[in-house]
């Protein structure tokens, strides 16, 4: 996980970027990508379908710009353990950024 300041799209990008992204791709969101497809990861918070505010990372300091930059990234061995990944915006962490750590496993 990590401050990667890449915006990977909505778009599905093979197994790798769900549909459920937001904003268009931008070149570090390309690398990003490339170094998933290439590694066997996936991006765990364009995969599942949340509220608006709960896809979001990043907010501008006047309020009006908000962006999904920060991600949560998993080997693809593990996809199926994975039952939701969101942000959680409004924590008191003193920053700009939400934080995505609300995620799901599932029980073995």
């Amino acid at each position: 996980m990590g401050d990667l300041n890449a915006k990977v799209g909505n778009e599905k990008i093979e197994d790798t970027v769900g549909p459920h992204g937001i904003v268009d791709i931008n070149a570090c969101g390309e690398r990003l990508v490339e170094w998933c497809g290439k590694h066997d990861y996936f991006i765990t918070n364009t995969w599942f379908q949340n509220h608006p505010r709960r896809c979001w990372t990043w907010m501008s300091l006047d309020d009006r710009g908000r962006n999904q930059i920060d991600f949560i990234i998993s080997p693809k061995r593990f996809r199926n353990a994975i039952l939701s990944s969101k942000s959680m915006p409004g924590t008191d962490c003193s920053s700009d950024h939400a934080p995505v750590m609300r995620i799901k496993l599932k029980k073995f």
